[in-house]
């Protein structure tokens, strides 16, 4: 056999229109026929053959960016660009000291970014443990360890409880095989496989004869034919779909490539009209280019890049206390900016561990259990707080004794853990068992095992038969359906009464309905024998209700979240009833009407329909979608106007996380998913996702803050520049002295700003729109208010100054001098949007406090040493003007507190 003969992979693949094979439809001889394999395995020249053409059995893994990929990524930023360009043009101008003020801030920026970047992207890269698992194969007739990527299409493969299945398989034997696939599927409850074929149109979770890449046995055995490896896997499929899905844009890229744009249209119609004014007076061409890159100078942001990279900077490790991993510093406000947070159920949501919550007697007695997952941490109690009987009490032990008996898992603490082996629903019993004081270890210990039938799809029950004072006593539990044929009497408070079966159908129905997983228990002298014939004379004990219950903070991390005016919705691979009981408890949902399955959208049609868009606009539950559907959703969702951020950690949410604006994966979670999300939350808490919400909103805040403090000081530079010139007046600050501004003063309290603390009520307050950008209206109020009073303020002292025959360099000392002291004093104002400067105690931000007097020491330096004063055309100046300039430059606060108490009264009004 050559192996361009064998087309297995290929036609998984191939192009639309060539037939995909259904491996879950097709008979197994058919099976062993098209991957020309047998019972007893691959030869070994056939698995060399098969290694060479299809490639191991891996996924392709994106390797972590090196360190210049980050580095140069810092200079993707449209800010940086005009940067780079004033630069250039002061090279050519042959204007050194400008140009190498310009390349300096552009590589502090590119530092600071480059070391935040890299230590994140290997904190996450930390998180991922390779396992590097093996594989039991049979070939030649002989069975076979062999690490899991040699593993090739034809291997018969065989697995276990704890094995991980080490690629994609057609089964071909079972024996009480169940798997857990709630990394692909979403459903939180492991599957009972089988071997008989399935209808070609069955989706990947009801493909009960196939096990798939990644997931995990919980109980029983199985053998099963490989038919695909690598990226034709389940799983290979998924990451193919991820790299070719183009991520949405941060919202601080979209605001700030916006942001860019607007600040480039100004000072090109600015330097471009005041250039030709001053041309058309006869001014030489390089004095006009000297004024245009002194203008460009003063209208560009230079400090904004540095300051903004800080505030993020500070955000991402705020957030790494908080349990969040950033990988992108661009991403840090993103969830502060979201308005929709589309969440997984399990695992995310949920603890993803099977839990009894309530068990209901035969009569209609409610008992509640409290605790949540794998432990004995929980209470008993009588639905109401109602006191719990002596016979009650007894009857309840009962029900535990039995479910502890037949029961194929173990759940033990070891070290001070709990670990657990086998099906969810058996591990949560024997936690109930715990809770109930019962020693399950000890007990099993104890009894006689007899005989036992473990849980099997098609009969829908499990039964164990152990000696009981002699006489051997048989247990049941499973569907409530199966389990009350085998039936005739149930346990009251009166004692054994005749079962009332459509009553306790009734009871169970309503029990399902409202999300719960329920199964029935029943007990009485016998045999396995006695279940053939159907009614074996047993008692019904009662009914258990399962579910995977919610994380403890989550109720009130989505309660806060929606304070915060974001909309919380789930999208699950669950049932419909499950996902709806859950999104009830946390306020997400209210009734059915909120909930729309994948077979609902899937009737819908095209997801590029009015109709879809329409279906899904008002849904906060969606249940039993398929991963492909998720992608739809979210794609939807986002061109609906939402910015949107997923959570997940299943291979499952790949997809929606890379398309998401913002996709946060959970540390516990697959590999695939945290390669693709731009945060991870390390404890796998909701609620840290909420803290994230609050961080992004408070870094986004003080980007805000600097952007005002530099924006508005450049503004005032550029009016000054401009009106001194329309007034015919030479310029008042030569290049030079604007960088020193920009970048020595401003800079070092710009980036002191960045460390600013939080403020209270951000969390009261909606999401900002998504298409507003970063000037909103207070801030172009602030940015109008500010900006003119320092520019006339200071357009006056050089009027007085000229006017009294002051030469140029001591009346730009002045100038430069009285603008430091108002950059001092402004700085206070840019605290707050809303809030006094004199009410923010200096205790929120040390650092700033410490900046301003460091920024403040700089310029006296700069009027002192002789080097200095050289390179910035400065001269001593006396203490009295000192004081003078002081309550001069003191005008800027007064104003903007006078702007903030006129807006707390409007707003009060």
């Amino acid at each position: 056999m050559r192996p361009e003969d064998l087309d297995i992979n290929r036609i998984e693949f191939t192009e639309s229109g060539k037939k995909v094979i259904a491996w879950h439809a097709e008979p197994l001889e058919v099976v062993y026929r098209k991957l020309q394999s047998l019972p007893d395995g691959l030869s070994e020249e056939q698995v060399a053959e098969r290694l060479r053409e299809f490639g191991r059995n891996t996924l392709p893994t994106k390797e972590p960016p090196t360190l210049l990929q980050v580095f140069l990524h810092q200079f993707a930023s449209p800010l940086i660009y005009i940067l780079l360009i004033a630069g250039i043009v002061a090279l050519l101008m042959q204007d050194y000291k400008d140009a190498v003020f310009i390349f300096a801030v552009i590589l502090l920026n590119a530092v600071i970014g480059t070391i935040q970047e890299w230590r994140a992207e290997q904190s996450a890269h930390a998180l991922q443990v390779l396992l590097k698992i093996k594989a039991r194969v049979r070939r030649n007739g002989r069975i076979l360890t062999v690490p899991a990527e040699e593993v090739v299409p034809g291997d018969i493969l065989l697995v276990e409880s704890g094995d991980k299945v080490a690629a994609d398989l057609r089964l071909i034997q079972v024996n009480n095989l169940r798997i857990d696939e709630s990394f692909l599927t979403g459903e939180s409850l492991a599957v009972e496989k089988t071997v008989e074929p399935l209808p070609a149109d069955s989706p990947v979770s009801d493909r009960r004869n196939m096990a798939y890449a990644g997931s995990t046995v919980m109980s029983g055995r199985g053998i099963g034919i490989v038919v695909a490896t690598g990226p034709y896997t389940e799983v290979g499929k998924i990451a193919k779909t991820i790299s070719e899905e183009a991520g949405a844009k941060p919202p601080l890229v979209i605001r700030m490539e916006k942001f860019s744009r607007q600040i480039a249209i100004v000072v090109l119609g600015f330097t471009a009209i005041l250039g030709m004014i001053q041309f058309a007076r006869g001014e030489a061409l390089s004095d006009v280019f000297i004024l245009v890159v002194a203008m460009a100078v003063s209208a560009i942001p230079e400090g904004l890049p540095v300051a903004m990279t800080v505030a993020l900077s500070l955000a991402t490790n705020r957030m790494a206390r908080r349990n969040v991993i950033v990988r992108k510093l661009t991403a840090v406000e993103s969830l502060g900016s979201c308005t929709l947070i589309a969440s997984d159920k399990t695992g995310t949501l949920t603890v993803n561990q099977q839990t009894v919550k309530q068990i209901l007697l035969p009569e209609g007695t409610l008992i509640e259990i409290s605790g949540q997952g794998y432990n004995d941490e929980g209470e008993v109690r009588l639905a109401g707080d109602a006191e719990m009987t002596p016979e009650i009490q007894g009857r309840l032990l009962t029900i535990a004794r039995e479910s502890v008996l037949c029961n194929e898992a173990t759940l033990e603490k070891e070290d001070g853990k709990w670990q657990h082996t086998g099906d969810a629903m058996d591990v949560a019993l024997l936690a109930l068992g715990y809770k109930l004081g019962i020693d399950p270890p000890n007990l099993r210990r104890q009894v006689r095992i007899l005989d036992e039938a473990p849980f099997e799809s098609e009969k829908r029950y499990a039964a164990v038969v152990y000696e009981n004072a002699g006489e051997p006593r048989l247990v049941v539990k499973g569907a409530v359906e199966t389990v009350l044929q085998f039936c005739s009497r149930m346990m009251t408070a009166q004692g054994e009464v005749p079962l009332e079966r459509e009553k306790v159908l009734q009871l169970a129905q309503h029990k399902a309905e409202s999300g719960f997983r329920v199964l029935a228990l029943a007990a009485g002298e016998g045999n396995l024998e006695a279940l053939k014939g159907g009614d074996a004379g047993l008692t019904l004990l009662g009914l258990l209700g399962f579910i995977d219950p919610l994380r403890p903070e989550v109720k009130e991390a989505v309660q806060n979240a929606q304070m915060a005016g974001i909309k919380v919705v789930m999208i699950t691979g669950d049932h419909p009833a499950t996902a709806l009981a859950i999104a009830r408890e946390l306020g997400i949902a209210q009734s059915p009407a909120d909930v729309i399955t994948g077979k609902e959208l899937a009737e819908i049609g095209s997801p590029e329909i009015p109709e879809f868009f329409e279906g899904i606009k008002h849904k906060t539950v969606f249940a039993r979608v398929t991963p492909d559907q998720k992608l739809q959703i979210v794609d939807a969702l986002i061109r609906l106007g939402e910015f949107v951020a997923v959570t997940g950690d299943g291979v499952n949410d790949a997809p929606a996380l890379k398309k998401a604006n913002i996709g946060v994966a959970m540390g516990s979670g697959t590999d695939i998913a945290k390669d693709t999300a731009s945060m991870i939350v390390t404890d796998d808490n909701f609620a840290s996702i909420v803290a994230g919400v609050e961080e992004g909103r408070f870094a986004y805040a003080n980007v805000r803050k600097v952007t005002l403090l530099l924006i508005s000081t450049g503004f005032a530079e550029l009016v000054l520049l401009a009106l001194a010139i329309l007034m015919e007046f030479p310029v008042p600050l030569i290049a030079v002295q604007i960088l020193w501004l920009n970048l020595v003063t401003n800079g070092i309290q710009d980036v002191a700003l960045a460390f600013e603390g939080g403020e209270e009520g951000v969390m009261r307050q909606p999401p900002r729109n998504p298409s507003e950008g970063i000037f909103n209206r207070k801030m172009i109020e602030q940015l109008m208010i500010s900006g003119l009073t320092m520019a006339l303020v200071c357009l006056g002292v050089w009027v007085f100054l000229m006017r009294e025959g002051y030469t140029l360099d001591s009346a730009r000392n002045l100038l430069l001098a009285l603008l430091v002291l108002m950059q001092f004093y402004h700085v206070l104002n840019c605290r707050s949007e809303v809030e006094s400067a004199f009410k923010i105690p200096f205790s929120r931000n040390r650092v700033l406090a410490v900046g301003m007097l460091v920024a403040l020491a700089l310029h006296i330096l700069a009027t002192e040493v002789p080097f200095l004063q050289s390179l910035l055309r400065t001269e001593s100046l006396p203490v009295q003007t000192w004081l003078i300039l002081f309550a001069l430059a003191s005008v800027v606060l007064v104003v903007m507190e006078i702007y903030k108490a006129i807006q707390k009264r409007r707003a009060l009004i």
